[in-house]
C-alpha cells in the first residue's frame, strides 16, 4: 500500500458520504505495498480501506471487486466492497478508479506457527472451491506471459550469475507450461499474493476458534487475483508462510501442516502432487521478477517501501536445489 495520488480530507469526506458510509473522522495514508494508493479511513459508522487504483483499469477492476463480493457472500472472510445507490462497487475519485471495503479486524501474524499455516491453508482451499462458480474470468496478469515480457527488460540490470539464473528458470517454466501434467492442473480464480501481511487473525480473548486454531478474520488485497492454477496459489502462499525468511529454506513442519490442512478440504490431484516442485519455483520466480522490476524501474510515490528482490532470488535458488516435494505420508495417503 503506497500513496501515489494525494486525496484531501474533504475529497474523502464527500466521497464516503455519497456511499452512505458515514461522516469521516480520521484518514491515514498506508505505506505498505507498492501497487495502489491506499488510505485507512474511520467514520462514525466503521473502519474502511479506501483504494485508488494506479495500474488496473476500469475494464479490469470489476473482476477483482466482484470476486471479493462473491467470496464474501459465500462465507469466505474477505473485505466486502461498498456499493453506491445504483449497486456499483467501482467508483471514481481524483480521476482514478476507486473502491472502499470494510477494514478487517485483528492483525497479521508475521511469525506464524503450524496452527496459523493450517488455518490459512484450509481457508484457501475453501476459497478455491467457493470461487468455482464465479461467472467472470480474467487471466493472472502477472503470469507466464508477463514474465516473458518483463524478463528481457530487467535482464540488463542483473549481474552475470543472476542473468544466468533468470534465463535458465524462464526456459524451465516455459517448458513446464507445455507439458500434459501442467494442462491437467485444476484452475480457477486465485488470490496470487497471499503473503503473511495479506491475512488477518483475531486477537484477544476470541483469538481461537472452536477448532482450536487461530481465528482467521480475513484474506485481503485481491488486486493480483486472476484465473490460474490453484497449485500456483498454494505455492505462492507456501513460499512465504512455510519458509525461513532469512535463508529462504523450507520449514518442513509448517510445510507438512499446510499441505495436510489444504488437502483435507480439497484433495490434491495427481498432477498437482507431481508439479508442486515446479510451481514452487514458478512462484519464487514471479516475485523475484516483479521486485526487480519495481527496484530498477520504480514509479514515484509519496509513501513507498520497495521490497528486496534478493529475498526471492534466495527462495528460487533454494527451491531449485532443495525441491518442495509432498511429505511422504501425504503421498502414501493419496
Amino acid at each position: 500500500m503506497a500513496v501515489y495520488t494525494e486525496v484531501s480530507f474533504d475529497q474523502a469526506r464527500e466521497f464516503l458520504e455519497r456511499l452512505g458510509l458515514g461522516q469521516l473522522q480520521t484518514m491515514e495514508g498506508c505505506s505498505g505495498g507498492i501497487e495502489n494508493t491506499n488510505y485507512f479511513v474511520t467514520t462514525n459508522l466503521g473502519e474502511y480501506v479506501l483504494t485508488l487504483f494506479e495500474r488496473l483499469t476500469f475494464e479490469q477492476l470489476p473482476f477483482y471487486l466482484r470476486l471479493m463480493k462473491h467470496l464474501a457472500q459465500g462465507g469466505i472472510p474477505v473485505p466486502d466492497p461498498a456499493a453506491n445507490d445504483d449497486g456499483s462497487i467501482l467508483h471514481t475519485l481524483a480521476d482514478k478508479p476507486a473502491a472502499v471495503v470494510n477494514r478487517l479486524a485483528g492483525k497479521s501474524e508475521l511469525a506464524p506457527g503450524d496452527e496459523h499455516c493450517a488455518a490459512v491453508a484450509a481457508t484457501m482451499a475453501r476459497m478455491h472451491l467457493t470461487a468455482r462458480d464465479f461467472d467472470m474470468a480474467q487471466p493472472n496478469l502477472r503470469g507466464l506471459k508477463w514474465w516473458n515480457e518483463t524478463a528481457p527488460v530487467i535482464a540488463p540490470y542483473l549481474e552475470s550469475s543472476q542473468a544466468a539464473l533468470l534465463q535458465a528458470e524462464m526456459a524451465y517454466q516455459n517448458h513446464i507450461a507445455q507439458t500434459s501434467s501442467f494442462t491437467a492442473l485444476p484452475c480457477g480464480p486465485i488470490h496470487a499474493d497471499l503473503f503473511r501481511d495479506n491475512v488477518m487473525f483475531e486477537t484477544g480473548p476470541n483469538a481461537l476458534g472452536p477448532d482450536g486454531l487461530p481465528r482467521l478474520t480475513g484474506f485481503f488485497d485481491f488486486y493480483f487475483a486472476g484465473v490460474d492454477t490453484w497449485l500456483f496459489d498454494v505455492a505462492v502462499c507456501m513460499n512465504d508462510w512455510c519458509i525461513d525468511l532469512q535463508t529462504g529454506k523450507t520449514d518442513h513442519g509448517r510445510t507438512q501442516t499446510f499441505l495436510t490442512a489444504y488437502d483435507s478440504v480439497r484433495p490434491f490431484s495427481a498432477a498437482e502432487r507431481q508439479l508442486l516442485p515446479a510451481m514452487a519455483r514458478a512462484a519464487a520466480l514471479r516475485f523475484w521478477i516483479s521486485r526487480l522490476w519495481d527496484l530498477h524501474l520504480p514509479r514515484e510515490a509519496s509513501m513507498l517501501k520497495a521490497h528486496d528482490p534478493t529475498h526471492f532470488e534466495r527462495v528460487l535458488r533454494q527451491r531449485q536445489t532443495n525441491p518442495l516435494n509432498f511429505p511422504l505420508d501425504l503421498e502414501q495417503a493419496a
